[in-house]
């Protein structure tokens, strides 16, 4: 890579969105444009949080990182796959979410260098992804029932619900009788206690025919995890608690699950998201793709790796239209009856719309300027 650019952008949602832990109604990422030696330009998106509550890192922070620590490294490195550009970074300690940005714009490059689409370069056999919506936490119970059944007629077939204690078997009771069909599963983000309490929520849950539940406990906490898992017929799916593959490995050997979670961002770019990947289906557990809100760039890198032949459960790649009103990329990430096309293009797929980005950033920086 021979210059890179980052660019901080807010998009405003189309609908506030809350989780156990905080409500937000705008996003902000940082995109990263990285052009090679040749001229070529390639694209990823740093899914931060605004606010340390899914993980550590912030958009504040993973601005810092890419500039001090990150760029240094690929700035004039030689490689030929983004595995051997990862390398690069391996010093630096966390801050999956800042390499993630990295990482993708590697492989936006490495797919077009090799006239591919990126999900060809990583192995995807899929024209299209099955897709899914994840609804926060409503005002009240008719207000959710008002969202499940605008996505449903949309032609969305797997519902997420974001549940938090005081706002679980409630809402989930009322949208399994208004829905008996729907591949419903239900997301926690660590925000329960390991208490007997908590376990007789989970119990009573398990009831409602549920394709999974998401991280009920902390991150760190396995150990929970698997004492649930023995006591429900539902799978339980970790998210946060998976960040390397050594955590996929330790889920694995102690049953604390049997669904996986792949955030591209979460387990700092595609390369590991890939392997994950792997090491799941030969192990028999089956993925799906979570997302951050991303635009249009990081939603089109999780389109194509929802390609690949693993992830047999519906991926949080909705369309754009579901979240922003405009996006970054032309033409946006469209789903038809709850499927979204996989690009055959070489790379993203997506044209990124650069001139508004740059007229439209809170924040700027570029390598060739910071040279002179």
């Amino acid at each position: 890579m021979q210059r890179l650019r980052l660019f901080r952008v807010g998009l405003p949602l189309v609908h506030g969105f809350e989780t156990s832990s905080h409500r937000k109604s705008a996003i902000d990422h940082v995109l990263v444009e990285a052009t090679d030696a040749d001229g070529a330009v390639g694209w990823g998106e740093i899914a931060t949080p605004a606010d340390p509550y899914f993980c550590s890192e912030t958009t504040d922070t993973a601005w810092a990182v890419a500039i001090r620590h990150l760029i240094p490294t690929v700035v004039g490195a030689d490689w030929e796959t983004p595995g051997e550009l990862e390398r690069g970074w391996s010093r630096v300690r966390g801050h999956e979410f800042a390499k993630a940005g990295f990482s993708a714009a590697a492989w936006d490059l490495y797919a077009r260098a090799t006239g591919r689409s990126l999900a060809a370069a990583l192995g995807g056999s899929r024209t299209t992804v099955a897709a899914g919506v994840s609804l926060g936490i409503e005002a009240d119970v008719d207000s959710l029932l008002a969202q499940v059944q605008r996505h449903v007629a949309a032609g969305y077939a797997r519902v997420k619900l974001k549940i938090a204690p005081g706002w679980d078997v409630a809402p989930v009771r009322a949208v399994r009788a208004a829905h008996p069909g729907l591949d419903l599963h239900v997301d926690a983000n660590g925000a329960y206690p390991d208490t007997a309490a908590s376990a007789d929520v989970f119990r009573e849950l398990d009831r409602h025919g549920l394709t999974m539940i998401e991280q009920p406990y902390a991150p760190r906490d396995f150990l929970a995890h698997a004492r649930l898992q023995a006591k429900l017929q539902t799978p339980l799916c970790l998210d946060e608690s998976v960040v390397e593959i050594a955590d996929l490995q330790t889920m694995l050997a102690l049953d604390a699950g049997r669904v996986l979670n792949i955030k591209v961002s979460r387990m700092g770019g595609l390369t590991t998201a890939r392997r994950a990947h792997d090491v799941a289906r030969d192990a028999g557990i089956p993925v799906w793709c979570g997302g951050m809100h991303e635009f249009g760039v990081g939603r089109a890198a999780n389109v194509a790796l929802s390609s690949l032949p693993g992830f047999t459960l519906p991926s949080d790649v909705s369309g754009s239209d579901k979240y922003y009103a405009r996006d970054v990329i032309v033409p946006p990430v469209t789903a038809r009856a709850g499927r979204v096309d996989v690009p055959t293009t070489p790379g993203l797929g997506h044209a990124v719309d650069t001139d508004w980005i740059a007229d439209n950033a809170s924040q700027r920086f570029d390598t060739a300027a910071a040279a002179v």
